[in-house]
């Protein structure tokens, strides 16, 4: 269904310097990731990754936030792209420079017309560290 998407370069290129669709979109950043080596030093690669994400957005409507756990451990340095009503991300086997793939991601996202994260254009990284994609409850058809 993803790699299915449709996204066109023409509608990336007249919506990515829309600020008020970039608004919409939430990067969590998880700020107690450790590093490949699993070391305890401080500042966490977690939060180098936030840095780097902070510094990537340079001035664009995307929120970047921290949490202290995804609990996604096991595969190192994770991060969340998440936008109101659309399907929520999680990725991992990143690492502390992966900030601009991140915001690249999230610029996608808030040009997709179905609510996903296009395939086409979308960073390497954030192709094969996709961990989980979480539907919006809206859209589940399951009532119990």
């Amino acid at each position: 269904m993803e790699r299915d998407s449709s996204f066109s370069a023409e509608t990336a290129g007249a919506l990515f310097g829309d600020s008020e669709a970039l608004a919409g979109v939430t990067v969590i950043v998880c700020a107690s990731c450790r590093d490949e080596t699993g070391s305890d030093a401080h500042p966490r690669a977690g939060e180098l990754l936030a840095e780097d994400t902070r510094r990537a957005v340079s001035g664009e409507n995307i929120r970047i936030r921290t949490v202290e756990c995804l609990g996604n451990c096991k595969r190192r340095l994770s991060a969340a792209i998440l936008r109101d009503g659309c399907w929520s991300y999680v990725f991992g086997d990143l690492t502390a420079t992966s900030g601009a793939d991140l915001v690249a991601g999230a610029k996608l996202f808030a040009t997709s017309k179905d609510g996903l994260i296009p395939w086409r254009g979308r960073p390497d990284c954030l192709k094969r560290g996709l961990v989980a994609r979480i539907p919006p409850l809206d859209l589940l058809k399951d009532q119990i």
